[in-house]
């Protein structure tokens, strides 16, 4: 079985102060780093449909509206190694157009050339999906790749 197309095409994560986030057609993914040795009962973490919020050891590390809508009951988080946390929230609306400019509605944006990158990549995962055979991992997107880019379902096969 060949691996995700996330993995073999790479990340476009876009930086903040506490980790970083990047986003695939279906999930946000979201790293905090926190101080070595964190154990789980340290961490408190809040996951809803449009709202997050993350302490860890009583500090606050995130906490906001998030920029678009995510499945309640599919988010999760993950203490990995104690020192990292990994948060998967599914997106609602999983279309190619929908491309997160920022991970909370006022905060965590990425910077214009990251958010172009990331757009490409999710309308390369979308053209991935509509042709499973082809192996997209290695394409370059140029042209009209904003909201998803081209609609070819209804031309003929």
């Amino acid at each position: 079985m060949s691996a995700p197309f996330e993995e073999r095409s790479g990340l476009v994560p876009c930086g903040t102060p506490w980790g970083r986030w990047y986003q695939t057609l279906e999930e946000v993914f979201i790293e905090v780093q926190v101080p070595p040795g964190t154990r789980a009962k340290d961490v408190r973490c809040s996951l809803q449909s449009r709202h997050i919020a993350l302490s860890v050891a009583g500090r606050e590390v995130l906490q906001g509206k998030l920029f678009d809508s995510t499945v309640t009951d599919e988010g999760t988080w993950t203490l990995e190694d104690r020192k990292l946390i990994r948060i998967v929230l599914m997106k609602t609306n999983r279309d190619a157009g929908n491309c997160w400019t920022s991970l909370l509605e006022s905060e965590y944006a990425a910077d214009p050339w990251v958010q172009d990158q990331m757009q490409r990549k999710l309308t390369l995962e979308r053209f991935q999906r509509e042709n499973p055979g082809f192996d997209f991992s290695g394409a370059e997107i140029s042209g009209n790749y904003s909201k998803g880019g081209p609609d070819f379902s209804s031309l003929e096969k």
